[in-house]
C-alpha cells in the first residue's frame, strides 16, 4: 500500500524511537484510502484527485489501488508523473492556460479533457487537440464561502461562457462545464449557485452538457468538521432541479479534502524565548508555506522526545520558523501547553495538502523525512 519500507503504528512511536532532527511528514495510507471511500460513497458521480495538492507517489498509487481511474493535472510534469505511475488513467488538464508546447505534450500523452476560459486559449487548443475530446468551459462567479477565491485569475462570466460553449460544440468537441468555488469552501450555497448558473448558461447556449465538473474546494477537517455530506446533498438537489431531464454526468476533483488528513507533520522546538515564543525547525518557507494564506493551524499536539504528551495549561504562543528572515513567523498565536521545552516536538495534524507542494529550500532549510504510519496518533487515541 505504501512506497516506504518501514511502517510505524503512529508518529509518536517513531518519534520516541528515532528522535529525528529534521522535520518529519507522516503518511497514513489507510487514512487516505478511507477518505477516498467516503468521498466516493457521498458524491453522486466520479471522484478524481487534484494532483497539485500533493504529488507524492505513495498518494497516487494508494488512490489508484482504491479504484481511482482519473486525475486532475495542471502541468506537463504532473502529466508525466501520472503516466509513469498509473499509465491507463484518464487525465483531465484543468489548468486553463497553457503554452502551445504544453498542449502538444498533453495531446501526445493522450489527455482526455481540457478546461478552457477564453477564446485565445480555445484557439490554441483547436489547433492541436483532436476533435471529440472533452472541453469544459470554466465559469467564474462572485460567490462567498471560501478561504480564498480563484475567480480573479480563471473563468468566464455567464455570457462569455455561453458564447464559448457554443464554439466548443461548433468546433466538434464534447461540451462540458466546470468551476471552482474557492479553496476550503464550507458553504453548500456556493455549489448551488454555480450549478444553477451552469444550467442557465447551457440553456442560453442551446447546448446539452455531457459532463459537469464541480471542481475542488471541498473542505478538509481543520478541526471544524468537514461537513461534506451537506455539500453533496446540496449538489444532488441542485443538479436535479436545474437540469431535470438533461442531467449531465457529474465529476469532482478534490485535492485538499482528499489528502489533508492522510499526513501529520512533527517539528522540533529549537529554542524558546523569554516571552514564550517558540522557534521550530520548519516554517513558512517549508511545509507550512500555506499558513500565512489559510490562517493559524490549531490542530496541534506537543510530545517530549520520549513520546510523552505535554498536558500543561494552554498558553498563547507565537511560532517562528528556522530561517534568518523576520517574515518566517506563523500567523497569530496558538495555544500550546505551558510545559513545552526545547527539544519537544510540535505535531501538526491534517497537514497533507499543499505542504510538500509549496515547500522551498530557502536559507538551506526545507529538508524533511517521510515516514509511513498505520494511523495518526490523534486518531489512535480517539482525538
Amino acid at each position: 500500500m505504501s512506497r516506504f519500507s518501514s511502517i510505524w503504528a503512529t508518529e509518536i512511536d517513531h518519534l520516541r524511537a528515532d528522535t529525528p532532527r529534521n522535520p518529519v511528514l507522516y503518511f497514513a495510507p489507510e487514512t487516505l484510502a478511507e477518505t477516498h471511500r467516503r468521498l466516493r460513497a457521498g458524491f453522486a458521480g466520479e471522484v478524481t484527485y487534484a494532483v497539485k495538492a500533493n504529488d507524492n507517489p505513495g498518494v497516487i498509487e494508494t488512490l489508484a489501488q482504491g479504484g481511482m481511474r482519473a486525475f486532475d493535472v495542471a502541468s506537463p510534469a504532473e502529466i508525466a508523473a501520472l503516466r509513469a505511475l498509473v499509465p491507463g488513467a484518464a487525465l483531465h488538464y484543468n489548468n486553463p492556460v497553457r503554452g502551445r508546447d504544453e498542449i502538444a505534450l498533453a495531446v501526445e500523452a493522450g489527455v482526455t479533457s481540457y478546461a478552457v476560459d477564453g477564446f485565445g486559449e480555445f484557439d490554441k487548443l483547436c489547433a492541436q487537440v483532436p476533435k471529440g475530446r472533452e472541453m469544459a468551459v470554466r465559469l467564474a462567479l462572485p460567490v462567498a464561502g471560501a478561504a480564498y477565491h480563484f475567480g480573479t485569475k480563471f473563468g468566464e462570466g455567464p455570457e462569455g461562457a455561453a458564447t464559448l460553449l457554443r464554439a466548443v460544440v461548433a468546433a466538434g468537441y464534447t461540451p462540458a462545464m466546470t468551476f471552482h468555488p474557492g479553496t476550503q469552501c464550507e458553504d453548500p450555497a456556493a455549489w448551488t449557485q454555480y450549478i444553477e448558473t451552469c444550467a442557465e448558461v447551457a440553456q442560453a447556449a442551446g447546448v446539452r452538457l455531457e459532463r459537469l465538473n464541480l471542481g475542488g474546494g471541498f473542505p478538509s477537517d481543520r478541526g471544524q468538521g468537514a461537513r461534506l455530506q451537506p455539500i453533496f446533498d446540496a449538489i444532488e438537489a441542485a443538479v436535479t432541479r436545474a437540469f431535470r431531464a438533461h442531467r449531465p454526468k457529474l465529476l469532482c476533483e478534490p485535492g485538499r479534502a482528499m489528502v489533508a488528513e492522510a499526513f501529520t507533520a512533527a517539528f522540533r522546538v529549537k529554542a524558546e524565548r523569554a516571552c514564550g515564543g517558540l522557534f521550530l525547525n520548519d516554517g513558512i518557507y517549508g511545509l507550512l508555506a500555506e499558513l500565512p494564506i489559510m490562517g493559524p493551524h490549531h490542530r496541534l499536539r506537543v510530545v517530549s522526545p520520549e513520546g510523552v504528551m505535554r498536558r500543561g495549561a494552554p498558553r498563547p504562543r507565537v511560532l517562528y520558523g528556522p530561517t534568518c528572515d523576520s517574515l518566517d513567523r506563523l500567523p497569530d498565536t496558538v495555544d500550546l501547553p505551558d510545559d513545552v521545552v526545547e527539544g519537544d516536538y510540535v505535531i501538526f495534524d491534517g497537514i497533507g495538502a499543499y505542504s510538500t507542494a509549496t515547500n522551498t529550500r530557502f536559507n538551506g532549510y526545507g529538508a524533511y523525512d517521510i515516514v509511513t504510519v498505520r494511523r495518526s496518533g490523534h486518531r489512535a487515541l480517539g482525538g
